[in-house]
């Protein structure tokens, strides 16, 4: 059974599973993400009230379609005229390894670059994450160096467009 995702944007109330999501440590390992103290739904649902609005960022929801369940995040951060960087994370491990990070990262990449019209969608990925990485190039990102400890990945709009990635 194939398993296809949406994206939605993301509401205060998902800060009811996401918050979950925070206090689980092997969903960061490969992030620069790491609670130093427990994250309540409380927490949660401010940090959401706090950035969801923010016109630099775009946060998704990564849904289930046959079961329109909430498994993930996917977000845009720091977007600028030109370019913004991709964020990820399958809060719900039983969907790891699924095709789900894959179709998420398409889906994030065609709303950048058709909807927002942006030039350049750009990630840093933990070197021992190949999964990650192999979803990356799998969806036509490029290492174009590194930064901090991490591997620096880019995916140009132009690029992605030729090889014909955003087709419906």
């Amino acid at each position: 059974m194939t398993i296809s995702v949406y994206l939605r944007p993301l509401i205060l109330s998902d800060a009811l599973t996401s918050f979950q999501w925070r206090n689980d440590p092997e969903i960061w390992v490969y992030t620069k993400f790491k609670p130093t103290m427990y994250i309540t739904p409380e927490l949660e649902t401010e940090w959401l009230r706090e950035n969801l609005n923010k016109p630099n960022q775009s946060r998704f929801a990564i849904c289930l379609k046959e079961l329109d369940t909430y498994i993930g995040n996917v977000q845009l951060l720091d977007i600028t005229e030109c370019g913004g960087e991709l964020h990820l994370f399958i809060g719900n491990k039983l969907y790891w390894g699924k095709g789900v990070g894959y179709q998420a990262t398409m889906l994030l990449l065609r709303f950048a670059f058709l909807e927002r019209n942006l030039e350049l969608v750009y990630l840093r990925v933990h070197p021992a994450n190949i999964p990650a990485i192999s979803i990356y190039e799998k969806a036509g990102f490029e290492i174009t160096g590194k930064e901090d400890g991490l591997i620096r990945m880019s995916a140009l709009k132009k690029n992605i467009l030729k090889l014909g990635f955003l087709k419906k």
